[in-house]
């Protein structure tokens, strides 16, 4: 007979499992074997398989998280009333990713098998970027030929920067090139509008 108690810990062990599985995919890519992310879990390699039967199904669970996580930052910055908060917070917050989920980032937009079920998502997250470029654009927060295939251009070369520290600083020069030049009507010179 299950009891409430055997389904509570089994769904904590569920969590528990791809909680451990996404860090440890996101830090050494999806390539771990299964009784690693058991031994890291601090459970039997059977409690794993019982929850993930194959390595393909664990794979596509955390993934699912990162997704979920992704989506929710998008949503968060549609909701953003300002423009350039929204557009530059969703850059940066890619870099973040970049730096923290890398092996989950490398199979979502690489050519790994389980990233075929996440291909509504992604289209949807490429319709919400090009909705945050047009506002940005609309608003005049960058300048008026920036499209969204040059912010794209910006994140594959997050993307495929290494992950160190400096990648801040390539954020940082990113953004910049995507602001508004302004003409100083003193001077004549070129300056960009930093906020």
């Amino acid at each position: 007979m299950v009891t409430r108690k055997t389904r509570t810990d089994a769904a904590h062990n569920r969590r528990h499992i791809v909680a451990v599985a996404r860090a440890a995919f996101a830090g050494e890519g999806l390539d771990l074997p299964m009784r690693e992310i058991a031994r890291r879990a601090g459970l039997g390699v059977a409690t794993v398989h019982r929850h993930f039967p194959t390595r393909a199904d664990l794979v596509t669970a955390a993934l699912a998280e990162h997704v979920a996580t992704c989506r929710a930052d998008m949503r968060a910055a549609l909701d953003e009333p300002d423009p350039w908060q929204a557009l530059s917070g969703t850059v940066r917050g890619f870099a973040e990713h970049r730096l923290r989920d890398r092996g989950l980032n490398e199979a979502l937009f690489g050519p790994h098998p389980a990233a075929t079920a996440f291909a509504a998502d992604r289209r949807e997250q490429a319709r919400a970027l090009r909705q945050l470029v047009d506002r940005a654009r609309a608003a005049g927060v960058v300048r008026s030929d920036v499209s969204v295939d040059d912010v794209r251009v910006c994140l594959a070369a997050i993307a495929s920067f290494r992950p160190t520290t400096a990648l801040h600083r390539l954020v940082d020069l990113l953004l910049t090139g995507l602001r508004p030049w302004e003409t100083s009507a003193r001077t004549g010179e070129r300056t960009v509008r930093v906020t």
